[in-house]
């Protein structure tokens, strides 16, 4: 990965493989703290880490996931959110704008709610309010909970439409993205969706304080539309924005127009202040 540094961090009682873009380097803007879907590892976002150049970038290959070492006990949104600012404070950051796609949006959702003190901004990409959702298509969901799809690359050629639809399926994109995956371990993937267990962020969103971009496809089998448009509805300060055609990864199919929106969305004067919180 280009300008990646990766290491092994022990935060938390865990140990996590990290990658870091550009921490380093001097930016007037906060770096982005991403949360990745579920299952994926941190190469199979780090097109978008690499284009938003202007920032630093952190992300961590959950427990079981990637190279990160299988969990030890499960793990749920507190503690995995408590563990992330613990692996913040290791790097000196105390700004972040937080961001996280389709499962990640969850945990995006949840560690600004439980730490806005240090959270700046918000982005949730192909992403839902939890347990209270509207469900995608049955045929992308069964597909979606199968970890096989990262194991079996027919499997996941075969169901590559179904899941992330045409406008992916159809692009070069398609090829790149499956090269870039690892399987998770079976603990690891079931840990996840045991993580997210009767979670939901709809009774605290109305009293959500951040500035925040929603970000949807309307060809979505997965996260319908009908999703972001609950968020907007519930979340005061936010906007949203539909790629159109866009699947689950239209951060891939449509790249350029989704670098363009986070980046006016990041850059943009503050409509509101904002109050640290301790």
């Amino acid at each position: 990965m280009k300008t990646a540094e990766i290491s092994m961090e022990t935060v938390g009682g865990r140990t996590l493989r990290v990658a870091r873009w550009r921490l380093d380097m001097p930016s007037e803007h906060a770096p982005v703290l991403f949360f990745n879907g579920i299952g994926a590892n941190i190469e199979a976002v780090a097109p978008l880490a690499e284009a938003l150049n202007d920032r630093g970038f952190i992300m961590f290959d959950m427990p079981g996931v990637g190279q990160s070492p299988d969990p030890v006990v499960p793990y749920n949104t507190v503690t995995m959110a408590w563990t992330t600012r613990k692996l913040l404070k290791r790097f000196g950051v105390e700004e972040v704008d937080v961001m996280g796609i389709s499962w990640g949006g969850a945990m995006a959702q949840h560690f600004a709610l439980q730490y806005p003190g240090i959270t700046r901004r918000l982005v949730l990409v192909a992403t839902s309010a939890g347990m209270i959702m509207v469900p995608g298509n049955p045929a992308a969901l069964t597909k979606m909970a199968n970890p096989r799809r990262y194991v079996d690359a027919a499997f996941m050629a075969q169901h590559f439409e179904t899941l992330y639809g045409g406008a992916l399926a159809g692009s070069p994109g398609k090829g790149g993205h499956m090269a870039r995956l690892t399987p998770p371990s079976p603990r690891g993937y079931m840990y996840q969706l045991l993580a997210m267990l009767g979670w939901t962020s709809v009774p605290a969103l109305p009293f959500m304080k951040k500035e925040t971009l929603i970000l949807m496809g309307d060809d979505d089998q997965i996260v319908p539309l009908a999703n972001g448009k609950l968020l907007k509805a519930l979340i005061p300060n936010s906007e949203l924005v539909v790629m159109k055609g866009g699947g689950h990864l239209f951060l891939l199919s449509h790249h350029d127009q989704s670098v363009r929106a986070i980046r006016n969305f990041l850059a943009a004067p503050e409509k509101t202040e904002q109050k640290k919180a301790a």
